[in-house]
């Protein structure tokens, strides 16, 4: 290692090299006292491998030398002095990468104006102005017909620009209402991405101590310790590393893992991953200096102009995540707005459905080249978008084509009338009076469309969705993917790791072996071997990460804390019940004096250690799954300390009466071995196999980890809720088969089958040791526990089980995980479940929801809440579509009999705001209840609108109807008034329609109690008073509705009724709950004519072709895609700033000047290609070709 250097030589080196530097460098930037400036620093990260090593050395000897110029230690790291992490911060930046500005509220209120039924009110109110301030020429209109009477009273032409107004005022309510939601909900997410954030937190040294701090106060000069799982939060130089190897696909897309040394390539990079290893770096670049800083900056380069090509086409805005995504699957520009609507399920990180709604099908239709070209494969959107975005198209085109026909019906209506039956002839000056009847029918047929346009879903969807996300963060799930909270709702299967989630994760020694004597309780330090007992001490103090340690508790009598790795605090605990401590023996050999460290990972299943002896021999120390290392060693320490052979006879012995005894009560087996070597000749430590063989048994431990308390009962909800729980573990099968007992997944006589990841194997491959689907569906369906299993098997399991087609419902798959190596599973999986206490960052990335308690019981939680999404939704629809089918068929016929809507424009649109934003609003958040769990998941191409639903909507839409029409034609002889009908234009508003528009608001308030119950359910009120939201906005809506009536007057066309005539109104509302239970009645499977409506796609809607080209790489390129996701990429809006980037570099010649930095970038946009203008670049998925030996994706790395 090159950290020898004398303290004499750092002196000269530090006079040797000062001179030369300090005058450029105080020109370039402010050293602050450093002996290195910000830009050396930038310009050395830049370097790769052996050119950065040679820098190292030109520039500052070594490592330690640089250390020194920052002023820091390599062992103590800095001193955590506030003022000097100030001048740090100052100097060299803070690590924090700045988000993108959020959009201000007028942004918000400018993009709600756009949508299309909004301009077309306010065209028509504009209109309908303009024409109202007219006043034709000439007092006599006789000539012009009948059209003019009613206007005889002054003060009532007067009042013509009333309609108007009032509808441009609903306009704005309705924009300010949807507005303020995506404010809100844009706040909410910003709020929780930094959450998500904060939560990350890194180990650092300071003052000797190790310290986690939060990310964003990282300083250069830090000395910081990397593990496995890590996600590196900013650039430094490997001080110290055993068997470091980094994934740098995120900034290289080279899949390969790295390995890392501190003598052939220190440099390590913010925002790649930690495969494998352990060690400690020394910060050199933070925040926009870093690496992925640098790129971020470039990126964020191109925004200015692009901003004003953006104004013109907003279609293509991607949430935040999804664009990195894109951009590594290489979608064209043209095809954003494609990727826009086919959104994966996922998209990395895409906070899906975010900044758009379901109305993102308005981005333009792209070309079916363009679709060939982007080649991306297509996951699906969430299920119930899909089903969602069909519906709201079906009925809006329904709605379009009612609101053409009465238009047409009106006008040709009104032309016959008066110009043939009356004969009239057009006259110019007539014509004012003529148009403005046309806007009136304009504007008619604009309200069907309004109300038939159920604009109110994707509201709906995403109110439901923010609300449980925000409720669920209180039962510890942590959603990073909005769509994921629906999709639990459909869950079918849950994959559960056992070490954590299903049990406490609390390790402690109960049982061992040692010295030929099988101890049922942990032994007494005085019936075992001195030197045995030595021997063990110093093997588990030295082969465990130093990280790892036991704490005093935080209250006076508790459990002492464990840190680091649980299995090695639990050694480690059996150490102190051993009346020994482990920390003399690791102050005598510190982490720096260690020779070499083969870390522990999936495919070793042992960790071991070498260490010097002081007499220049080597000893190693070996530790891991017993059945393991057991088979690698020869002899073992009997009674008397002294070591004899172990024979494979007696090993068999050893599984048979002590290893197999133990896993059987769901302990999980350790074995702790050693061996020496001799000084000379050193051997060659690269050949593990040659090293970690050979070794002398010092003990077998059995260590407990007991199932979590709560555990079982959340294992029976999942069952009764018809959905399997399996388990999938690398501890062995008895281990995994008895804890599995314990929990409940396995049932005493079940049908069912344990196996470990060898057995699965060769089942599921054929001769060629290909994985086939047939073999894993005869698998599959039984299978409860998988044990010994590899991240490879996880992965295959996962995937077998979503892409089989045995059931005729697609399974819905959750998966568990919390070590690097489950990323794929997690990916793959319809919901990925991270731990949050246990979880490695690259887990954490790869998943849909973070469990912040790491508690199976939580999952449970997920569900419930899934289920509650759906069936929010559900209600919302059976109470939306009631009120759509009657607005239009009223509109529609009133118009076309009596050529003027009975509801008139504004009134309309105050239903409209009732039934969409705050039914929404009442029906979306409802709490859930235990009774979800009770019925089976809803599938994959199950309707939206069950059969029940559908008897419901028809059944109330026909009372509603009934009693309209019943009102509109005989109202005024029942209530004994003026008959309204036929109305001439400027008329004042008659009681008779007055009567017609309370009514129908009433029926609406109340059948909104009804959509409460979608499941055919007799009691409605129940659990009315746990939703508070429900009940305000219900008596809201009732006491708006009232003043509206009693003094809306001439905007809301209303006349004030008496006491009397209020009473009838409420009386044929409160008929609404009394029909209700009526049709509750009827069966619905007497109901022959009845269709269900809103299903999925019962396929995943890819074509033939597609699938042929993309069945090879879909599974490994989309892998590698999206391994390298980073936290940091989270700014990123929109696709096209990377063909922005490229370009404006290409253009202003600056690229040359950046050529070194060019190629961080390139890669990073993997591969460019320029296509005859230059500023249009393509970005090819250069992934899926860059590892064709892989294209099977069976491989996990």
């Amino acid at each position: 290692m090159s950290t020898t250097a004398t303290m004499g030589d750092m002196a000269n080196s530090t006079v040797e090299f000062y001179p030369k530097r300090a005058g450029g460098a105080e020109a370039n930037n402010h050293t602050g006292d450093f002996g290195v400036t910000l830009t050396e620093l930038r310009d050395l990260m830049e370097m790769r491998g052996p050119e950065a090593l040679q820098k190292i050395q030109e520039s500052y000897d070594d490592t330690e030398g640089l250390c020194q110029r920052l002023k820091s230690s390599c062992n103590e790291g800095l001193s955590g002095n506030p003022e000097d992490l100030e001048k740090r911060r100052q100097t060299f930046g803070q690590n924090f990468i700045p988000p993108k500005k959020a959009k201000t509220f007028l942004e918000l209120v400018w993009e709600a104006l756009q949508d299309v039924t909004l301009i077309i009110l306010e065209i028509a109110a504009i209109i309908s102005l303009a024409l109202s301030f007219y006043q034709p020429p000439g007092e006599d209109l006789e000539m012009c017909g009948n059209v003019a009477g009613g206007a005889e009273d002054e003060g009532e032409a007067e009042a013509g620009w009333i309609e108007g107004a009032a509808i441009l005022l609903s306009v704005i309510c309705v924009v300010l209402v949807t507005a303020f939601n995506d404010w809100s909900k844009e706040k909410q997410f910003r709020g929780l991405q930094s959450r998500i954030e904060q939560e990350q937190r890194f180990a650092v040294v300071r003052n000797s101590n190790v310290i986690q701090i939060p990310v964003a106060e990282l300083v250069v000069g830090d000395v910081a310790q990397v593990k496995y799982g890590d996600l590196l939060p900013a650039d430094g130089i490997l001080i110290q590393g055993n068997d470091l190897k980094i994934d740098e696909s995120s900034l290289t897309g080279e899949s390969d893992h790295v390995t890392k040394s501190a003598d052939k390539d220190p440099m390590l990079l913010s925002g790649t991953h930690v495969m494998e290893g352990s060690g400690r770096m020394l910060v050199t670049a933070v925040g926009e200096n870093s690496q992925t800083g640098i790129i971020f900056t470039l990126l964020g380069a191109g925004e200015g102009e692009e901003e004003k090509k953006e104004k013109k086409d907003d279609s293509s805005v991607m949430p935040p995540q999804s664009a990195d995504a894109v951009k590594k699957s290489g979608i064209t520009n043209d095809a954003a707005a494609e990727a826009n609507q086919n959104k994966a399920k996922k998209q990395d990180g895409a906070v899906a459905m975010e900044m758009q709604p379901l109305k993102s099908a308005e981005g333009g239709e792209v070309e079916e080249s363009a679709k060939k070209k982007s080649n991306v494969p297509k996951k699906e959107k969430s299920v119930l978008q899909g089903k969602l975005t069909k519906l709201a198209v079906q009925i809006g085109k329904a709605g379009l084509v009612m609101s053409a026909i009465t238009v047409i019906i009106l006008v040709v209506y009104f032309v016959i009338e008066t110009f043939v039956v009356q004969g009239r002839t057009w006259m110019a000056e007539c014509t004012p009076v003529y148009v403005q009847y046309f806007v009136k029918f304009f504007i008619i047929g604009v309200t069907v469309l309004v109300v038939a346009v159920p604009e109110g879903l994707p509201l709906a969807v995403t109110i439901s969705l923010a609300y449980s996300v925000k409720k669920m963060m209180k039962d510890n799930n942590l959603v990073r993917h909005l769509d994921a909270c629906e999709t639990m709702g459909n869950a079918t299967a849950i994959c559960s790791d056992k070490t954590g989630t299903l049990t406490t994760n609390r390790m402690t020694v109960v049982q061992a072996y040692i010295g030929d004597q099988h101890y049922r309780e942990v032994p007494d330090p005085g019936q075992i071997n001195s030197s045995a007992l030595e021997t063990l001490v110093s093997a588990i103090a030295i082969n465990s990460a130093y990280t790892s340690k036991i704490m005093p508790p935080d209250v006076e009598g508790g459990l002492a804390k464990q840190v680091g790795n649980k299995t090695e605090c639990g050694l480690l605990g059996f150490v102190l019940d051993l009346k020994r401590d482990y920390t003399p023996v690791r102050e005598q050999i510190p982490e720096e004096k260690l020779y070499k460290v083969y870390t522990f990972n999936s495919v070793r299943k042992s960790m071991s250690t070498i260490i010097q002896l002081p007499d220049r021999s080597f000893r190693l120390y070996s530790k891991g799954a017993s059945e393991i290392v057991l088979k690698k060693c020869s002899s073992i320490v009997g009674a008397n300390g002294e070591a004899r052979g172990f024979r494979p006879r007696d090993r068999e012995e050893m599984v048979k009466k002590v290893i197999e005894p133990m896993a059987c009560e769901g302990l999980r087996t350790i074995c702790i071995a050693y061996r020496d070597f001799p000084a000379d000749p050193e051997p060659d430590w690269d050949q593990e196999a040659d090293i970690v063989t050979d070794l002398t048994c010092i003990s077998v431990v059995g260590i407990e980890d007991p199932v979590r308390p709560e555990v079982p009962d959340a294992i029976v909800k999942c069952q009764r809720a018809g959905i399997t729980v399996r388990m999938v573990t690398g501890d062995n099968i008895n281990t995994a088969r008895a804890i599995a007992a314990k929990c409940g997944i396995l049932q005493p006589g079940e049908d069912f089958l344990c196996m470990d990841g060898k057995e699965f194997n060769r089942r599921i491959r054929n001769e060629k040791g290909e994985i086939e689907q047939e073999r894993i569906d005869k698998i599959w369906p039984k299978l409860r526990v998988l044990a010994r299993s590899s991240p490879t098997d996880k992965h295959t399991l996962v995937k077998g089980i979503i892409d089989s087609t045995v059931l005729e419902q697609r399974q819905v798959v959750a998966v568990t995980g919390d070590g690097t190596n489950d990323g794929p599973a997690l990916k793959k999986a319809d919901v990925g479940f991270a731990m949050g206490i246990a979880g490695t960052d690259v887990a954490k990335e790869a998943s849909d929801i973070i469990l912040t308690d790491d508690n199976f019981s939580s999952i449970v939680k997920a569900v419930m809440w899934g289920r509650n999404v759906y069936d929010s939704i559900s209600k919302f629809l059976q109470f939306q579509l009631t009120v759509n089918v009657v607005a239009v068929i009223v509109a529609f016929t009133g118009a076309c009999i009596t050529q003027d809507s009975p509801l008139k424009a504004v009134q309309m649109l105050w239903v409209n705001l009732i039934m969409d934003t705050f039914a929404s609003l009442a029906l979306a958040t409802e709490p859930p209840t235990e009774a979800l769990l009770l019925r089976k998941p809803y599938g994959r191409n199950n309707p939206l609108i069950s059969l029940t639903m559908m008897k419901n909507i028809l059944g109330h839409g026909i009372y509603q109807l009934v009693i309209i029409f019943t009102l509109l034609f005989v109202g005024e002889k029942i209530f004994n008034i003026d008959c309204g009908r036929n109305a001439p234009l400027h008329s004042p508003p008659s009681e008779h329609y007055t009567i017609i528009f309370n009514i129908f608001v009433l029926m609406q308030l109340f059948n909104e109690i009804n959509a409460r119950k979608i499941h055919g359910e007799r009691n409605v009120f129940d659990g009315i008073f746990s939703n508070p939201i429900f009940c305000s906005i219900v008596l809201g809506t009732f006491v708006v509705q009232v003043v509206i009536i009693q003094f809306g007057g001439k905007p809301f066309s209303c006349t004030p009724l008496n006491v009397e005539q209020w009473l009838w109104c409420l009386f044929v509302g409160v008929g609404e709950l009394l029909w209700g239970q009526l049709i509750a009645t009827v069966p619905t499977n007497q109901l022959k004519c009845l269709k269900s409506a809103g299903h999925g796609h019962s396929t995943d809607e890819m074509t033939e072709d597609e699938l042929a080209d993309d069945e090879e790489e879909i599974d490994h390129a989309e892998r590698e895609l999206r391994r390298g996701q980073i936290l940091w990429f989270r700014g990123l809006n929109r696709i096209q700033t990377q063909m922005e980037v490229v370009s404006t570099f290409k253009r202003s010649g600056s690229f040359q000047g950046a050529a070194r930095r060019r190629s961080s970038v390139l890669s990073q946009l993997h591969d460019v290609t320029n296509i005859s203008t230059p500023t249009h670049v393509v970005l090819s998925t250069a992934n899926a070709s860059a590892a064709p030996g892989n294209a099977g994706g069976e491989s996990v790395p």
